[in-house]
């Protein structure tokens, strides 16, 4: 009896064991994670032919190895791959004449000229050397091109050849000068030795004919053991700007592989961490006529001097607290954008990101003339202004440049005319300006915005001069639009929240209609009807309107427990309604609704799409609004969804890794249990680039890292932790999990696990490893959220 009744409470505790880990949904976790394989190969990487008659993309509806090149005529609609030769024979995106009867280009390190009027083809270069960034000079007789470290002048009209610079690595040798005593005995020697003094005239006579006989060609400019980053010439061709890279004299980190092919682990040279040296960027004004060269003049910029505000905290009392440093900040110099009579603008950031200036450059000297300056106690960032996101600007006419700023909170379009400095806002409001194209004519902008709503983007014309934005997409969802040769056209990848990306074609006008002509998702993804979350919002505890996506459960199948999701970069945007680059985890909120969880999705304080104080708002605390955020999401649930107070669960990658962290630490009656994927443990080990902006240096702010570093706050840990992450990160590496492990064993938790992936870095590549990743999260759910 003793035995049975011990085999039935096995048997018991096994039933149970599995029922906890049930799925009701008809979706496996293994099927989703299967990705492209399951959802199906979405077009991507769109592009026009130069005739503006076919779109080409990248695809795979038959699901071979990898992806192929695709064509699809707009006119019949017929779809097919392309050929090898075809594409050899594609041309790339290239730089147009004044007339738009040329167009020169770069394709597999060689340079063509293009007749836009026969699409016939003249091939410049032919070469194992490659060449670069053709443009064509002012007078549109020659076409200028890089090779190696210096630029090449193509004649049009007869073919020739000609190099401009001549940048050489290296120190200038300056020759064996004799000393005192050499020289005497060598004058002594002359003097009384006339075959010897004959055969030194006529040494000296051959230099001096050879010197008078030579070629024009330019003479050498040394550039040390600095790298040249990119050169560019005025249109003219009488001034160039070359940039030189010094490397960071810093220590990298290593990486071990365990899993390879040899048998023996492998150490992976990776990046070094936050607050150690940079690197340097110089800009350089070479004189094509005269071959005077001399360096671009930051050091008096507006503010250069500036001291962050952050740095009065660590003095006393401020008292002896110096607004200004004593030298000048280091600066990043980008690549000149030159007008076509010659003139060039140029972006400079500060190396601490809290200062940015757009200059015109004075070719005689390497002064800069300001034309705009935005500070930022913060960081400078938004689309088109920087951080995350190159600078967009240019020219519209000889005299009126535009850019774009987030001055107001929001990143904005401006013009500003260069010799009055007067600066014009051309579009204002609480949206965003994402991205800005000025048509050939420079009459028009082509914008993306997010302006009916942060959860759409949109397409829209602009007069250059300002006016009316003019909206030319319709369709609810997020529109992603190329512009054909001839600005006629718009092919453009559109989805909505449910249903993903697809590429369709459409006029460039408002009122046009869109015309699909791809169909991309295979049968098994169709035949599950996936769910259209509704877009919320909810008051946090400051008061913000805080953006989320809920899913709701039906009545019947609801469990009264809910999971957050907390999406990853920090910068970045997933509540909005168009198909989510976090596609699986879209399909596993599915999985989690089927089986009566309720699913929050937030776009907390630092999410991307909201401007400049929402963003901001986690200057030097990482794990303040940005966590109270995912809190006051959960009392949200608990008091209007139904949701027990104890049955609540967050999960999330990277920086999502690290909020769950942060919530399972330092808020510990709040989620029974969390998953935290590739997360980042401590931000001192993290990179510059990212770090640095939001939480300065660990020198120079040591605060902001011990308030915003999950390992400080180890301690607190009370909930069921899981965490999971690759062996071979990269980016948030390995040993961060291992250093936070470490800890929690000395602090004597054992509510913990951690599953490692050997063959993975930080974006997970194999379906295999998503499952067992998800898998192991939905069991976690499962054993601790439901009763």
């Amino acid at each position: 009896m003793k035995h049975f009744l011990l085999s039935l409470l096995c048997f018991f505790i096994s039933w149970f064991s599995i029922a906890q880990i049930q799925n009701d949904s008809p979706l496996s976790i293994d099927q989703i994670m299967q990705g492209e394989d399951f959802v199906g190969y979405l077009p991507t990487n769109i592009s026009w032919s130069d005739d503006s008659e076919t779109i080409y993309f990248s695809w795979n509806p038959n699901k071979d190895t990898i992806r192929s090149t695709y064509k699809v005529n707009i006119k019949s609609k017929k779809i097919s791959p392309l050929t090898f030769e075809e594409e050899k024979q594609r041309t790339s995106l290239g730089k147009f004449s004044k007339d738009g009867q040329w167009k020169v280009y770069e394709k597999d390190g060689d340079i063509f000229l293009l007749n836009t009027k026969n699409y016939s083809k003249t091939p410049i270069t032919n070469t194992i050397d490659a060449e670069s960034n053709p443009v064509f000079s002012a007078d549109q007789k020659n076409i200028i091109y890089r090779k190696e470290n210096n630029l090449y002048k193509w004649n049009i009209d007869n073919g020739t050849t000609t190099q401009l610079t001549y940048l050489k690595k290296g120190h200038e040798k300056q020759g064996n000068k004799p000393n005192a005593q050499d020289q005497w005995l060598m004058d002594d020697q002359l003097a009384h030795f006339n075959i010897l003094k004959k055969r030194h005239n006529e040494a000296l006579a051959r230099d001096y004919r050879k010197k008078q006989t030579a070629l024009d060609r330019p003479k050498p400019i040394y550039i040390e053991d600095k790298h040249l980053l990119d050169i560019t010439i005025s249109p003219n061709l009488d001034y160039a700007i070359y940039r030189l890279y010094s490397p960071a004299k810093d220590k990298n980190t290593i990486v071990p592989d365990f899993v390879t092919e040899s048998g023996y682990t492998t150490n992976i040279n990776a990046r070094p961490k936050v607050g150690g040296p940079q690197y340097t960027i110089e800009a350089w004004i070479l004189n094509i006529n005269s071959g005077a060269h001399y360096q671009l003049k930051t050091e008096t910029l507006d503010g250069i001097k500036k001291k962050p505000e952050f740095l009065k905290e660590y003095t006393q009392n401020g008292t002896d607290y110096k607004t200004e440093y004593e030298d000048p900040k280091p600066v990043y110099v980008d690549t000149p954008i030159f007008s076509e009579d010659g003139k060039a603008i140029v972006n400079i950031t500060s190396q601490d990101n809290k200062d940015r200036w757009i200059t015109l450059v004075d070719f005689t000297n390497g002064n800069l003339k300001l034309i705009d300056h935005q500070h930022d106690e913060a960081w400078i960032g938004g689309p088109g202004v920087g951080w995350f996101s190159s600078p967009e600007m240019g020219w519209i006419d000889h005299k009126t440049v535009w850019f774009k700023s987030e001055k107001t909170g929001y990143a904005h379009l401006y013009s500003a005319n260069v010799n009055t400095g007067k600066i014009k806002a051309l579009t204002q409001g609480n949206f965003e300006i994402q991205s800005v194209q000025l048509s050939r004519d420079k009459n028009t902008f082509y914008i993306s915005s997010n302006k009916p709503s942060p959860h759409q983007t949109h397409f829209y014309h602009l007069p250059s001069k300002g006016g009316i934005l003019k909206q030319i997409t319709s369709l609810v969802g997020g529109h992603e639009v190329t512009i054909s040769p001839d600005e006629t056209k718009l092919a453009i990848r559109y989805s909505y929240k449910n249903k993903p990306w697809e590429l369709y074609v459409m006029e460039n006008k408002a009122g046009a209609t869109m015309q699909q002509l791809t169909h991309s998702t295979t049968k098994d993804f169709e035949s599950y009807k996936w769910r259209d979350p509704e877009i919320i919002t909810f008051t946090a505890r400051d008061g913000a309107q805080v953006p989320a996506t809920i899913f709701t459960p039906d009545p019947d199948k609801k469990n009264g427990a809910a999971v957050i999701f907390v999406h990853g970069a920090g910068y970045l945007q997933n509540v909005h309604q168009w198909w989510s680059s976090y596609y699986r985890e879209y399909m596993f909120h599915n999985i989690l609704v089927d089986n009566g969880y309720t699913v929050l999705n937030i776009d907390f304080r630092a999410s991307k799409g909201y401007g400049r104080d929402w963003r901001t708002a986690i200057y030097r605390h990482m794990g303040g609004k940005d966590l109270t955020d995912q809190i006051d999401g959960a009392k949200y649930l608990v008091e209007h969804y139904g949701i027990e107070e104890d049955r609540l669960g967050i999960y999330g990658g990277s920086y999502g890794g690290f909020i769950t962290l942060m919530a399972m630490f330092k808020e510990p009656g709040t989620f029974k249990s969390g998953a935290a994927l590739r997360s980042v443990t401590d931000w001192a080990h993290y990179n510059h680039g990212y770090t640095a902006n939001i939480l300065n240096t660990p020198i120079e702010d040591p605060i902001a890292y011990k308030r915003s570093s999950p390992i400080y706050f180890a301690e607190g840990l009370k909930g069921h932790l899981l965490m999971l992450h690759g062996m071979i990160d990269t980016n948030v590496q390995f040993q961060d999990i291992v250093r936070l492990s470490q800890r929690l064993i000395e602090l004597k938790k054992d509510n913990w696990e951690l599953a490692v992936f050997p063959l993975e870095d930080h974006g997970f590549k194999e379906s295999s490893s998503w499952s067992d990743e998800y898998r192991r999260i939905f069991k976690l759910f499962q054993n601790t959220l439901r009763e």
